[in-house]
């Protein structure tokens, strides 16, 4: 399993995942899996592949701590992380609130075929409710990506019902659970996790640990 700092604050409430899944093997060494992938194709990732230190992002798309971190703390992480090339942060896409939540993720995927994978990430996350989960039917996320400046719409409504997406989505989920991760949002970076709508002292704290442990 991944590492949480002693002194981790509270994760957010965490929902409900009934799949059964093995645990994931560990390395021999017994030091913590490695979650970054540093992959130059990865479309759901942003910041410099070569960057010291990768913060890796799990998150729902209807989950409503996920979009208060994503609006509130994040944008600050970007600009003094991400843009001066300290940081690469990858998103990781996980269904924990049903079929909504797939169909969101899957759209997620479908927009960063088309280079607008921030933009509707964004653009989904500032829309979303106050309080509960968002609704997002289908043509909701069509709304949306209009919005993000998804330039072939035609293609990325039809993208909503391909089977390796939604695939994609599964084995990324399936894959969270197997790391343990069963609340969003959460956090690793160098093995060590925190969830929750954190503040920005929380990941200035554990990236410049990073940063300093990697000698940036």
């Amino acid at each position: 399993m991944l590492r949480s700092p002693a002194d981790a604050p509270a994760a957010a409430p965490t929902p409900t995942v009934t799949e059964t899944t093995p645990a994931p093997e560990q390395p021999a060494t017994g030091q913590p899996p490695v979650v970054e992938r540093r992959d130059p194709d990865d479309l759901m990732a942003i910041g410099d592949v070569d960057a010291p230190v990768v913060l890796v992002e799990w998150a729902d798309m209807r989950c409503p701590y996920c979009a208060l971190v994503a609006t509130q703390t994040l944008p600050e992480v970007i600009t003094k992380y991400v843009d001066t090339g300290k940081v690469r942060i990858e998103f990781r896409d996980v269904s924990f609130f049903g079929e909504q939540s797939t169909d969101a993720a899957v759209a997620l995927r479908a927009a960063a075929e088309q280079g607008r994978f921030q933009q509707f990430l964004d653009t989904v996350f500032a829309a979303a409710p106050d309080k509960g989960h968002a609704d997002l039917p289908r043509t909701r996320l069509v709304e949306l990506a209009k919005d993000a400046g998804v330039p072939d719409l035609a293609k990325f409504e039809a993208d909503l019902s391909r089977e390796d997406l939604h695939a994609a989505v599964a084995a990324s989920t399936t894959t969270a659970q197997q790391l343990g991760v069963q609340s969003v949002p959460f956090f690793v970076v160098n093995g060590t996790a925190f969830a929750g709508a954190q503040p920005m002292a929380t990941f200035t704290e554990v990236l410049d640990q990073a940063l300093a442990a990697a000698g940036a």
